[in-house]
């Protein structure tokens, strides 16, 4: 069965409470070195939608964070990896809250 796939602003995206620090510097760096602002062939970012359609990354923190950095407010495609209605995600911090 096909997964569903959104195009959202990636300061949106909320954190697992395991990557509540946002994303790693060393494979950020990496990124930025690999692709700089390109956001050209990105692999889609996966996530769980929660709770009131709040979505947590599953999969492409650093992914999310390099598009939120230098292309603010530009949708990128995210794939909804499962459905968790009864998971509340909103005290969770989002991409933007730790580029602020």
């Amino acid at each position: 069965m096909p997964r569903e796939t959104l195009q959202v602003d990636p300061r949106i995206l909320r954190l697992t409470p395991e990557r509540r620090a946002g994303a790693d510097s060393y494979k950020l760096a990496r990124q930025k070195a690999l692709h700089g602002d390109s956001l050209n062939g990105m692999p889609p970012i996966e996530v769980d939608r929660c709770k009131d359609g709040e979505l947590v990354i599953v999969d492409g923190v650093t992914r999310a964070t390099r598009a939120a950095e230098f292309h603010p407010g530009v949708p990128v495609p995210v794939v909804i990896d499962q459905e968790r209605p009864t998971r509340d995600a909103s005290s969770l911090p989002t991409i933007g809250d730790m580029l602020s």
